[in-house]
């Protein structure tokens, strides 16, 4: 079943790879190099979205730091799952495959499967995340986990379906589980954060305001 099921999704989206892998043929080599580079180095990126969702927590309420902490750890739950979900389908990659495509970047070794895309779902997941965090950082988190999804296409290590998969598994889950887990963690970062050795990394809530001018900082504006 499991097999019928992958056979039948990588029959729909051959078409959309080999498109898509024709453009890549035709692209100038400054745009090759660059999602060859891009596809990889994205992700720092999305560690830089946390870090600034985090520092912006320092000087709010408990459930921000939470939202703030929780948001990687997502990320990290849904690699989990994407890469379970490939363990047990074993999807072989399309330049595997399909061997007469050019591909900008070097296919993975035989065995690290394609479906899901788990560059798809670490993307989608740390944007979602992080913008259950902080909502300010969509126009930023997501062009950049969809551009990060399509070059995984674009560099030709997956198929359309991988990627599209990867990306649904993120966005419904990460802020599934962030949201699930923000008021437990909130009551543990306020009581931390009330001890007479407040955790230095989780900030003081009143100390943030009194640095921002004395003024209370409304949660409404995130």
């Amino acid at each position: 079943m499991p097999e019928s099921f992958v056979a039948d999704l990588v029959g729909l989206s051959t078409d959309w790879y080999l498109a898509v892998a024709a453009l890549a043929e035709q692209s100038p080599p400054w745009l090759r190099l660059t999602a060859e580079i891009g596809t990889e180095a994205g992700l720092a990126l999305f560690a830089a979205l946390f870090l600034a969702a985090w520092w912006r927590a320092r000087a709010r309420g408990a459930r921000d730091m939470a939202l703030a902490l929780l948001a990687p750890c997502a990320t990290v739950a849904v690699y989990l799952v994407s890469e379970t979900v490939k363990s047990v389908l074993h999807q072989q990659r399309p330049c595997h495959v399909l061997t007469d495509v050019m591909t900008i970047a070097q296919c993975p070794p035989a065995g690290d499967w394609s479906f899901p895309s788990n560059h798809a779902a670490i993307t989608a997941a740390a944007a979602a995340a992080v913008i259950v965090a902080w909502r300010r950082l969509a126009a930023v988190a997501l062009p950049l986990a969809v551009l990060m999804g399509f070059s995984r296409v674009f560099v030709g290590v997956h198929y359309p379906h991988d990627v599209m998969v990867g990306f649904l598994l993120g966005v419904l889950l990460a802020p599934l589980l962030v949201l699930l887990l923000a008021p437990l963690l909130a009551r543990l970062v306020q009581r931390l954060r009330e001890r007479p050795l407040p955790v230095p990394l989780l900030a003081d809530a009143l100390g943030g305001r009194r640095a921002l001018g004395g003024h209370r900082v409304s949660s409404a504006g995130r």
